[in-house]
């Protein structure tokens, strides 16, 4: 059984950065798309970053194209979301998932696999 569990998330200003961490446990013997998906409260849950199976295609969504970078560590099972110029509307709590697509999938439906999500809050 695979696991994905997330980590970094925190309070922070406006303006500010973090760097989220989202690591794979349990059957690593086969390879992941992964993703970032956040919900907002009182919204749904909105597609943020993908990235394929090798670390060499990603795909972002609008409201952070520019500000957000996904990278992976495959030696390490971990992919990581840099994301800085945070505003308040970047609020949310944000999800870690993992797909057997090939490529950068940015639907919900292309995952299967789920973190529990960490909570992002940026301050005014």
């Amino acid at each position: 059984q695979v696991q994905l569990v997330e980590s970094g998330g925190g309070v922070v200003q406006a303006g500010g950065s973090l760097r989220l961490s989202c690591t794979v446990s349990g059957r690593t013997d086969r390879s992941y798309a992964l993703g970032w998906f956040r919900q907002a409260p009182g919204k749904a849950r909105e597609f943020v970053a993908s990235i394929d199976r090798t670390g060499t295609m990603a795909e972002y969504s609008g409201p952070v194209k520019g500000r957000f970078t996904i990278t992976r560590d495959n030696a390490r099972n971990t992919t990581y979301l840099q994301m800085n110029s945070l505003n308040p509307e970047d609020t949310a709590i944000y999800y870690c998932a993992g797909s057997g697509w090939f490529g950068a999938p940015t639907k919900s439906d292309d995952y299967k696999i789920w973190g529990q999500g960490t909570l992002v809050t940026v301050s005014s």
